[in-house]
């Protein structure tokens, strides 16, 4: 009776095991998932960004995600080697961590944060909140922080598909919850650049345009929508049930 005994707890313990392993897995297969094929960068990103511009999430130390995020690009981090969270769902993209590919991503989005840092932006919107600013192409800058407080930031192409906005911060970027950035009268939203020169943060239920390089990190608050990329220097890429995709 002893040895049945032991023989049933047994049997029913690596039965309990298998199904342990087979429901970890199923979690495993819903924490992070991706399709086969890549997004095609524009000419002019691949120009700026090089092996960069095939990412929508680049951070230097790691990637943090709660809720369900869907990114449509690749995930990288390097040279950390953290990607953490759950319910990521990549489109059109891979996941990099700390390999030769994130690497040469971030390689390539250092050298275009200094390039773009040495343009010269006659245009100083210092102390500007640009809640409700209509803004034509050209280079701007801030000598602190950027502020998009409330209500809406139009850029405007003025009917040129190839307009292009760059927007230097020496210091913060930061939106409030429910704020938007589109762009009107033609245009290419990947071809408008923040070079952050501290962190990023995008409150709740923020909608936001084009290319983030960020010498820190980059926060995404609950139900953010980026239409371009999220590319973090040296620290931490955090999001939250947020949608990113790289989009023209």
């Amino acid at each position: 009776m002893t040895t049945q005994f032991t023989t049933l707890i047994f049997v029913l313990l690596t039965l309990m095991s298998a199904e342990c392993r087979l429901s970890y897995n199923k979690k495993r297969q819903l924490m992070f998932t991706q399709s086969k094929t890549k997004v095609v960068p524009t000419a002019e990103n691949m120009r700026i960004l090089g092996k960069a511009a095939g990412f929508a999430v680049l951070a230097g130390s790691k990637t943090l995600n709660e809720g369900l995020t869907t990114i449509t690009g690749s995930l990288g981090v390097s040279p950390g080697t953290d990607i953490s969270g759950t319910s990521v769902t990549l489109i059109d993209g891979e996941f990099h961590s700390a390999d030769a590919v994130s690497a040469g991503a971030q390689a390539d989005a250092t050298t275009a944060y200094i390039k773009l840092s040495k343009m010269i932006a006659p245009k100083d919107m210092t102390g500007k909140d640009l809640g409700g600013l209509t803004i034509p192409p050209g280079e701007y800058h801030y000598t602190s922080s950027c502020f998009l407080s409330e209500g809406i930031l139009t850029l405007d192409a003025q009917g040129d598909a190839n307009a292009q906005w760059v927007f230097k911060i020496v210091s913060t970027l930061i939106t409030g919850r429910n704020t938007k950035v589109i762009m009107k009268n033609g245009g290419n939203l990947l071809n408008v650049y923040w070079l952050v020169g501290s962190s990023a943060t995008f409150k709740a239920g923020t909608e936001m345009v084009g290319n983030v390089l960020a010498y820190a990190s980059i926060s995404f608050g609950k139900h953010v929508l980026l239409r371009g990329r999220a590319l973090a220097r040296t620290a931490a890429v955090t999001m939250l049930s947020n949608t990113i995709k790289i989009e023209a």
